[in-house]
Parts: C-alpha cells; structure tokens; sequence
C-alpha cells in the first residue's frame, strides 16, 4: 500500500511539473513533503547533459549551479547531474551542501575573488591577499582545493592584463601546493566607465585574454538578441578551445512573466525561461550558462530545456521576447557609456536594475546603486547615448525609471 501510494503521488507531480513545462499553468506542490517535490522535480528534468569546458576538456553539465541556489534545488541540481558549482566559497558560512561535500570528486567547485581596497572599480588586484583569501576559504568551507579560481568581474582592459600578473602568480602558487587546479574568470564590460580610465568592452578584454592563453575559461554577460562584439568573440572562442559561460542570461525575462497578455501571445509549449535555457544550450556558441532560480516550479520550468532542441514554436517564443526586451531590457554591452557627457554608469544602473525587476531582489539592488559615485539622476538627457545603442533603448527615460525604483526611500 504504500508502495502504491508514493507511486501515485509521484505520477501526479510528474504531471503537475509536465504542465509547468508546457506553460499550461500547472506547479509543483509547495512542500509538505519537500523530499518528494525534490525527487519529482529531478525527474521531470532529467539528466544534464554534459560538455567539454576548455583546453582541459574536463566534462560539465551545460547548466552551472551557484552558492546562492535554495538548499532544495541544489539537491534536486545533483540529482539531475549538475556538477558543476560558481561562488563555491561563499558556502563558508551556510556550509557546503551535503550531497556536493560527501561526493566531493565529482564535483568542480570555483572559488571567486574579488579586487582589494575597493570594488571591482576602484580595487586593485593583489598577489598575497588574493592567495591568502583562497587558503582562508578552504578552511571555511572545509572544501580541501578547489578546482577552478576565477577573478571576479575580471581586468578593466587589456593593458591591465599584461601589465598586472598578480593574480595569475598567487593562482600558480597556490596550484603548485594543491588548492587550485584551473583559472578563469569573470568578465564585465569598462569601456566609458567614469572611475576606471581606460576601461575597455568585456568583448575587448576577452578577447584579449583568450589570446593571452593563460585562462582556461570565461563567463560573460550573454542573452537572446543582437551583439555582434560578443558574437564574435565566442565564434572565435569556439574555434580555439576557450570555454565560455553565459551569465546574466535572464534580461527581462521576471517582468515578461508577470504581464499576462505578454504569455498569452507566445506559443502554446512555450515559456520564457525554457526557450532561453533550450537556444544557449543548443542554439548559441557559449559552453554552459549559469541562469538562476528561485523555486522549484521555476526549476523545472528553466532546465528542463537544456539540451533540447530548438522547435519553431520556440524561435517565435525568442522573437517575441527580443523584441519585448529591446524595449525595456538593457543587454549589458557598454557600447553606449563611452559617449555619455556626464559619465553615467548606464549598464551598471541597468544590471541593478535587472536585479530588482526580474530577480525580484530590490534591497541588494538598492544596496549596490547607494554605492555609485554618479547615479541616473546624473542624466540631463541629452540622448546623445541613444545614437550608440544597437537595440535603440530609450536610454534617458529607462534611467528615470531605474532611479525612481532603486533610490529608495
């Protein structure tokens, strides 16, 4: 009896998580049994695939888990085969997930570092206090190495790479005893940035560093929608063998749910976040991407696309969703910073933004605007930046709004 008991409440939240899919407006149970959801949502995905991430051609899942991630969708991540895991340091305080911390070879767990003496505007880079931090969080986290060190935000230009190699010698002394295995990093875009002179586009820096040849891998801000720079640079990136991870993936995607005539126009089996999940996986030149979620419906919803194929229903799905965030949603690429008479940070502004609107996270939003130097307010619009936009957003009037929402009270 019992048996046949879990039997049937399994079949009917695989029907329930099939409906999420479909975006017929089915969702997983909120958890009483939060065991079960767990297992009914690993089950409605299935497994990751997996590929090859850098020179080293070490096997990954095509989605990337995060420290961030609630405590139940790590468990069902592993369940599906995630294995591989950003900000893994930042575990220090809650403590690594059990199920990643007793399987620990399986897992590739990236310790991130941040500048010193600022933000990643303002910082510098530093050799011993760049390889003091990532002994410090081994100890945290009890993680014993970890495989992958990555520099946060990465370099502010391509002469800052060449001429700064701190941060590459504290990762060759620390890999010599053992604690680190790979670099990489994360990288921003600081072309027209008022507080780094000289900043230069991520595409730019990237590019640059995939020359270089030191790193082995990359995430950059990447989403549906036209950018030839970063188009570019990972149909290069491909060809050479240096791995890619999207991030920042989701633009606009919180706001498209939450307007109701928006979803009745896209195709039926379609949802925003499962034609995105399905066009980086399959669609596009990145290797992974990391997308984040907040549940276990948004779970499903999300990756379970990874690694299907693109059908016409989902083309049309990102047509829409294009032409609808070419509206409202900033795509990150910094082209139109250098131009701005002021010096307003106008990507920063809008990443914030992005934070608040479609991760529903408005007080880090507001904490990380507070810390600006100039903020929208700074805008006399003069929309000189707009005749630099490639997807022609109006710039002056996404800035008030981004202002009126994240200056608080």
């Amino acid at each position: 009896m019992k048996q046949e008991t879990r039997l049937q409440r399994r079949e009917f939240l695989r029907c329930s998580a099939a409906a999420v899919v479909a975006g017929l407006g089915g969702s997983l149970p909120r958890p009483a049994r939060a065991q079960a959801s767990i297992e009914e949502a690993a089950d409605a995905v299935g497994r990751l695939p997996r590929t090859k991430l850098g020179k080293g051609g070490r096997e990954v899942s095509v989605l990337f888990g995060y420290a961030g991630m609630p405590p139940p969708l790590v468990e069902a991540a592993v369940r599906c085969g995630m294995n591989y895991w950003h900000m893994a340091n930042r575990w220090g305080d809650a403590g690594v997930p059990p199920a990643i911390l007793k399987n620990r070879e399986a897992h590739y767990c990236q310790v991130t570092v941040d500048r010193v003496g600022g933000n990643h505007e303002s910082g510098r880079i530093d050799e011993e206090a760049h390889y003091a931090f990532v002994r410090e969080s081994l100890d945290r986290t009890g993680l014993r190495y970890f495989d992958d060190m990555q520099l946060h935000f990465g370099y502010h230009s391509a002469a800052e790479l060449k001429a700064d190699r701190g941060f590459v010698r504290a990762f060759e002394r620390l890999k010599k005893e053992g604690r680190v295995r790979h670099l990489c990093l994360s990288q921003h875009g600081y072309a027209g940035n008022s507080r780094v002179p000289g900043g230069e586009s991520a595409a730019e820096v990237l590019s640059a560093v995939m020359r270089d040849g030191v790193y082995e891998h990359a995430q950059l801000m990447y989403s549906y929608g036209e950018d030839p720079a970063t188009t570019r640079f990972l149909e290069a990136a491909r060809k050479k063998g240096f791995g890619t991870t999207a991030m920042k993936t989701s633009r606009g995607i919180g706001r498209m749910r939450e307007d109701p005539e928006f979803m009745r126009r896209l195709p039926e089996g379609t949802t925003p976040h499962n034609a995105l999940t399905r066009w980086l996986t399959t669609g596009s030149n990145v290797d992974t991407a990391v997308i984040r979620v907040r549940n276990l419906e948004e779970f499903v919803d999300t990756y379970s696309g990874a690694g299907r194929p693109l059908r016409a229903a989902d083309l049309r799905a990102l047509e829409l969703m294009t032409a609808r965030a070419d509206r409202t949603a900033c795509r990150l690429c910094t082209e139109c910073q250098p131009h701005c008479p002021e010096r307003v940070p106008i990507a920063e502004i809008l990443r914030f933004a992005r934070y608040a609107l479609d991760d529903r996270d408005l007080d880090s939003a507001r904490e990380l605007y507070s810390g600006l130097e100039r903020r929208a307010d700074a805008c006399v619009g003069c929309r000189t930046c707009m005749g630099h936009c490639p997807q022609g957003l109006e710039i002056p009037a996404t800035l008030a709004q981004a202002h009126a929402l994240l200056r608080g009270a």
